[in-house]
């Protein structure tokens, strides 16, 4: 139910913007992740707020990443690969950097 009266929160009907209210429906983006435009009362577009196409930008990139490491493990060929070791020689990084590393939060 909480999922329901999120997305009942977040509707924002095509009208207000016509009666001069984007001013107001823009700054509830700074505490709304996402607002849902009506037209006809059906669904017609989706504002994110700034944090929020970020946050999915990254997930975007993080997934079509992982997607080509797949391609390329699947592919069987390792004539392009670096040995970890050699990729911390060559960029200057040390195993103490990289468990020091491991202890940061980093959000």
């Amino acid at each position: 139910m909480a999922i329901t009266a999120d997305v009942m929160n977040s509707l924002v009907s095509v009208t207000q913007f016509n009666k001069g209210q984007a001013s107001k429906i823009f700054d509830r983006l700074r505490t709304e992740r996402q607002l849902i435009v009506l037209k006809n009362n059906a669904p017609s577009a989706v504002i994110l707020s700034p944090k929020e196409y970020e946050r999915l930008s990254d997930i975007e990139e993080d997934y079509r990443l992982l997607m080509l490491a797949q391609e390329r493990i699947a592919g069987g060929s390792l004539e392009h690969t670096v040995p970890l070791h050699d990729a911390m020689a060559d960029l200057g990084i040390s195993d103490a950097e990289i468990k020091e590393a491991e202890e940061l939060d980093i959000e």
